[in-house]
């Protein structure tokens, strides 16, 4: 009998959060998923997808997303691995300063970062002023709407996000684990990746998921570096919903988009250590 004033609290709490859920996540993504296969004539079709699918403009704009989400996913995995691991061997109070540090970025806004690398990337910015006072270029170098720019912004802006989490995950690996690894002979590189990295999975996973979905999603930053000639899922979205007034394709792009992350996150776990499921 004691437990139910319990059960009925933890109940409401969580009734509470689920029913936001449904209302504001949920129920707008099944109405976009029913209105992508909605045709004109209201019955269910998927003409709509064929026809965005098979247009040369959308396979290349989806391409290149694919690639410099994977591009700046990979390279924020090697470069997030090694610092959360550092950070969580040096002392507290260093680590609570370098924890700042990395918190420090997500407080600022997307626009104002990525406007920052108009100032280092452009035609007379930090970058080329730098290159040409010592002499190794004659003509300023295009950096700006280009690819390039996109990944470097894309990686200053999630690059935190994936620190964040191997460090939630390297917290929960045992000390004495990694002792009793090296105790018997391993290592510590051979430690790293056979001991470390697979009790840290889940939070390689988390990271990865996030980072690939907001490469793919992110609007701001394709749009200020990438311009109008280096189009993006998100961009190629916006330009069929506001300019050319085809919600329909711009539907369709948001389901495909969607799809893309669901399908990366499943693929995702097959790989997690048998020892941790």
């Amino acid at each position: 009998m004691s437990l139910k004033p319990k059960t009925k609290a933890l109940t409401m709490l969580l009734g509470a959060g689920c029913l936001f859920l449904l209302a504001f996540f949920l129920l707008p993504l099944l109405f976009v998923l029913y209105e992508s296969f909605l045709g004109t004539d209201g019955n269910l079709t998927v003409s709509r997808y064929l026809a965005v699918l098979q247009d040369n403009q959308f396979q290349n704009v989806y391409l290149r997303t694919l690639k410099m989400a994977v591009i700046v996913t990979v390279i924020a995995v090697f470069t997030a691995y090694p610092t959360a691991y550092l950070m969580m061997k040096i002392k507290s109070s260093h680590k609570a300063i370098l924890m700042s540090l990395v918190i420090l970025p997500l407080m600022t806004s997307p626009v104002a970062r990525t406007y920052a690398w108009i100032v280092i990337l452009g035609r007379y910015g930090i970058v080329n002023q730098t290159l040409s006072l010592f002499g190794l270029t004659r003509e300023p170098v295009r950096m700006l709407y280009t690819e390039g720019a996109i990944v470097v912004g894309l990686l200053q802006l999630f690059l935190p996000i994936m620190v964040l989490n191997l460090v939630s995950a390297l917290e929960n690996v045992p000390s004495e684990v990694e002792e009793a690894a090296l105790s018997l002979g391993s290592s510590k590189i051979g430690t790293f990746f056979r001991v470390i990295v697979p009790l840290s999975f889940d939070g390689l996973i988390m990271g990865v998921t996030l980072v690939f979905t907001g490469c793919i999603t992110a609007y701001v930053t394709p749009a200020i570096l990438g311009g109008a000639k280096v189009l993006t899922l998100a961009t190629l979205m916006r330009q069929q919903a506001l300019v050319l007034m085809n919600w329909e394709a711009a539907t369709v792009i948001a389901v495909v988009m969607i799809l893309t992350t669901l399908i990366l996150h499943t693929v995702l776990k097959r790989f997690r250590p048998r020892n941790q499921t």
